[in-house]
Formats: C-alpha cells, structure tokens, sequence
C-alpha cells in the first residue's frame, strides 16, 4: 500500500459519515432529558431508601423543638446492622397499628408517588423521642415530677407545657416497662398533646387494651432525625440532649 493510499484511507476513517465520527454524536434533546430524568430518580431513591429521607411534622406533639409542617430530615446509616436507636434520640417509626387515624395513613396517589422517590416529605408516620430502650423501666413521676428511667431522673428543659409532672397525657402516676427486646417506648416533647406509649399503656381502667402495643418495635424505625431544614427561621442540627447522658450503660 502507498503512501496516497494510506492518506486516503485515512480520511474515510475521520470523515463526517466514519463510524468514529458516528459515534461522537450527542443524543437528541429528549432522549437526553429521560436520560437524565431516570438517572435523578435511580439516585433518589437509592438516597432515600438507604441513606437520608425527607419528613413533615404532622402535628403539635413535637412542640417547641419541632413544629407542624416542618421538614426534617432522616438519617439511617445510625442504625444499620447492629445500630439500634438510642435514649434522647428523635426518631421517626410507621404506625405500630392504631396509634394514626385512618385518613393520616393513608397518602394520596401523587403524594405517596412522590415520596417513594423522596420527593416530598413522607407522611404517615409519627415522629417521637426514644425514653426507654429494651430492659429499661419507666416511671412516672419523682417528687420534682420528673421522669425516671431505670431510677434515674431526667431534665428535660426541651419540654413545652408540662403541667404537675412532665407525663401529663395520662396523668402523673404510672410506669411501664421493662421495656421488651428489640423494642423502645417513645413520648413526644408536647406531653400533653401527644398520642404516644403513654396512652397505649395498660392501666386498672383499660377495659380494651392490648399488653405490649405501648412499645415499638425497632424494625418499624425509619432512622434518626438530624436536621430540621425548613423554613430557615429556625432550621438547624437536631442533637441528643445531655439528660440522657446519664442513662448510657446503665
């Protein structure tokens, strides 16, 4: 072969119609878009089921640290594998059964669609902090109307409204537990407005009560909340308080 051969041969390979220069070409516009777009929803959902999940806040039970219809966001990497939720910790569970009303568990079409991609905050489940832990017993209240957990009392300045003791939705006498293995016993920060394990408690007036539905079970825990991220007037980090720092270990 030539060298005006090889020259020719050339320039068919890195002409206009060569395969090279074929395979350089971009998609049209729309293909790129649906692209993109399955591409954005494979990454959400990845994000959402594994790692990090958008909530609202659907009631007052969580007053004043968290109001209704803030966002929040869920972290879950905290209890993979042997990681179990923690004393102080604001959690967010589905509904252990009963603990909702019927229309708040059930999402619209288009909202529950969204939030299968965690593109809208989730609803229908509850948002509470972890008091008690498996083996831990509750009781209600000391003689400051502080709650005790395992004989140890908590402070809980994040409280809003706690009228003689810092249980008041049930009433001031009462305790629970110990709480069973791979469960937790959850009350809101707005005792007095919260349908939490205090009010599925078994007490000597229950005529209809299930033993053992006061506590959740911690496969029903979507994660920790970590960020209150809307609206920005008091968006911020969500951290353990230091009461429950007294409790670790024992």
């Amino acid at each position: 072969m030539t060298t005006e051969d090889r020259d020719t041969q050339t320039d068919e390979q890195s002409g206009p119609g060569s395969r090279s220069s074929r395979s350089r070409q971009h998609l049209p516009v729309w293909q790129e878009s649906i692209l993109l777009l399955g591409v954005a929803v494979v990454l959400a959902v990845v994000i959402k089921s594994f790692f990090v999940q958008a909530f609202y806040i659907p009631s007052a039970s969580m007053e004043p640290g968290l109001v209704r219809n803030d966002r929040i966001l869920v972290e879950k990497w905290s209890y993979w594998g042997s990681g179990t939720p923690q004393r102080g910790d604001v959690v967010v569970f589905k509904d252990p059964g009963g603990w909702l009303p019927a229309a708040d568990a059930q999402p619209g079409f288009v909202q529950s669609a969204l939030e299968k991609v965690g593109l809208y905050p989730a609803g229908g489940h509850l948002v509470k902090r972890v008091i008690g832990v498996a083996g831990d017993t509750i009781t209600c209240c000391d003689d400051q109307g502080r709650i005790e957990v395992n004989g140890v009392a908590l402070d809980e300045p994040y409280l809003k409204n706690a009228a003689n003791c810092n249980g008041p939705m049930i009433g001031c006498h009462w305790s629970a537990g110990p709480v069973p293995a791979r469960h937790i016993f959850v009350m809101g920060d707005h005792r007095d407005h919260s349908g939490d394990s205090t009010v599925h408690l078994c007490r000597s007036t229950e005529t209809e009560c299930v033993p053992g539905n006061e506590y959740v079970g911690n496969y029903l825990v979507v994660g920790k909340v970590f960020a209150l991220v809307w609206p920005v007037s008091h968006a911020g980090w969500v951290k353990r308080p230091a009461t429950f720092a007294d409790l670790d270990g024992g």
